[in-house]
């Protein structure tokens, strides 16, 4: 990313000095089909240059003696961008780094190349893991911290690769210098990575999600023949995540091929994977680690559905925020099932949804 030791030239365009080196404003062409542009003297990048390189990516910056020295924008393939700082053309000293889409991802140090020290990684769900790097780079070891999209909220202990082993709840209570300090809760229960299976929602069913514990409840739905629903315990912004969706994994094909009286919990995760509440779980006695499943349908909903990367029960759905809500204001989300419609038996969806869709269509 940071040099052309390996690379081979082929050609140079621009002028030349007595000893027919670069000398000036060139562009060399490398046998790796690598391009450089930028300022030499006598044979050495001297001043702001720019690397593209073969795969897409490209590196900006300002050249010392044929070396990349200060500040550094190296742009990857895929649109994301690192802001790093450089000595003798390796990344030493902060950066930061942005995906496509310009949403910061990471935050910290580098040290020959290799992420050191404290380092924040952001995820586009708003969450974020926080701690000391290990050799290697890695977010490993006992003083890591997961934090929640409030920005204070968090799981604070030992985490393998960025993976959830053991923590305890705590609080973000200030940062200094780029190092956090957290608030541990003493009386705390113990957090573990508890992904479900086909067959196995959750390891401790009945230990509530704190973040999620602080911003719902579950009660009698205000919508007619709805059952029970999900309200906000207090006021929140738009774009606030408010609940999370876990359960059972289970496959596109297997809910296709029973009645939708078993589908009443069930949402799209991807392509392969439906996440499922199956009885008894939809019995907040039963289960209560999460209670996204509980929020009902409407055609003019409050919140939606978006992805989310949970510290506990990995890669889910969450209830984020449309608008503002009010305490105690029922969420909703629109089920977005398949108004289009397929042969004599009408749009992929139950009865009940079609004639709620009748209903408003017709409103």
């Amino acid at each position: 990313m940071d040099s052309d030791e390996e690379n081979v030239e082929e050609i140079v365009e621009g002028p030349l000095d007595e000893d027919d080196q670069p000398h000036g404003f060139c562009t060399i062409t490398y046998s790796s089909s690598d391009r450089f542009e930028g300022h030499f003297v006598h044979g050495e990048k001297n001043g702001r240059g720019k690397f593209y390189f073969f795969d897409g990516s490209t590196l900006e910056g300002f050249y010392v003696d044929d070396a990349l020295q200060g500040q550094g924008v190296y742009t990857y393939e895929d649109g994301g961008v690192l802001h790093g700082t450089y000595v003798d053309g390796e990344l030493n000293g902060p950066a930061h780094e942005y995906d496509s889409d310009g949403r910061l991802i990471f935050k910290g140090q580098y040290k020959d190349n290799n992420r050191c020290g404290v380092c924040w990684i952001y995820y586009p769900d708003g969450g974020s893991l926080v701690g000391e790097v290990n050799e290697e780079g890695e977010m490993t070891g006992n003083k890591v911290a997961y934090v929640y999209p409030d920005g204070r909220t968090a799981l604070y202990g030992k985490f393998i690769e960025g993976e959830l082993i053991e923590a305890r709840l705590a609080a973000l209570s200030a940062e200094e210098n780029g190092r956090p300090h957290f608030e541990i809760q003493p009386d705390s229960p113990v957090y573990t990575y508890d992904k479900a299976t086909s067959s196995c929602i959750a390891v401790n069913g009945l230990l509530p999600d704190p973040y999620e514990r602080e911003r719902v409840y579950v009660a009698d739905s205000l919508i007619s023949g709805a059952g029970e629903g999900l309200f906000a315990k207090t006021e929140a912004e738009p774009n606030t995540v408010m609940a999370f969706y876990n359960g059972v994994r289970i496959t596109h094909q297997e809910v296709d091929s029973r009645d939708w009286s078993l589908n009443g919990n069930t949402i799209s995760l991807d392509e392969d994977t439906v996440i499922d509440v199956p009885e008894p779980y939809n019995n907040i006695k039963k289960y209560c680690a999460s209670l996204g499943h509980k929020a009902n349908h409407s055609f003019t909903p409050n919140c939606k559905y978006d992805p989310f990367v949970h510290p506990r029960f990995g890669p889910i759905k969450c209830i984020r925020t449309l608008r503002a809500v009010e305490g105690d204001e029922e969420l909703t989300v629109a089920y977005g099932y398949d108004h289009t419609p397929s042969g004599k038996s009408g749009p992929e969806a139950p009865d009940w949804y079609k004639q709620e869709l009748q209903a408003f269509q017709a409103s």
